[in-house]
């Protein structure tokens, strides 16, 4: 998916951690750094080098806290909102052209699975959350 979106899209100029990091602020308006670092499972470097850079190109705002300049939290301006709605535009329109080149019984079986893939999916979201839960490394 994220190389076909990106060949989709080339003129966004945007790289896929870019582009989940404002996805994410846009699911999480007014987040704080160390928050988008647990969330995205990213070292908080990395997350500041990305927040320095979506600044940068005027996608996000950075709001210091009183008095306490480790309290800033992001948004998204309207220019970081056009973007994260064309990635997920690109990517709906990726995955309806995708299925709708599957021959029917495909569809079929991929349509009957999709309460499994749900129940999958947070299932995935849950581990992902519970760092304890997670299987150890062999």
């Amino acid at each position: 998916m994220r190389r076909a979106a990106r060949a989709a899209d080339p003129s966004s100029g945007l790289s896929v951690a870019q582009l989940e990091m404002l996805s994410c602020i846009g699911e999480n308006p007014g987040s704080r750094p160390g928050q988008l670092a647990t969330q995205l499972r990213l070292a908080p470097s990395s997350v500041a080098t990305l927040a320095n850079s979506l600044r940068q190109a005027e996608l996000v705002t950075r709001t210091g806290g009183a008095g306490d300049r480790r309290t800033a939290s992001l948004d998204l301006t309207p220019a970081g909102e056009a973007a994260v709605l064309r990635w997920k535009t690109v990517n709906e329109r990726l995955l309806s052209v995708a299925l709708g080149s599957l021959p029917l019984a495909s569809r079929s079986t991929l349509e009957d699975a999709l309460p499994a893939l749900a129940d999958l999916a947070g299932a995935v979201d849950a581990l992902a959350d519970d760092p304890q839960a997670q299987p150890a490394a062999s």
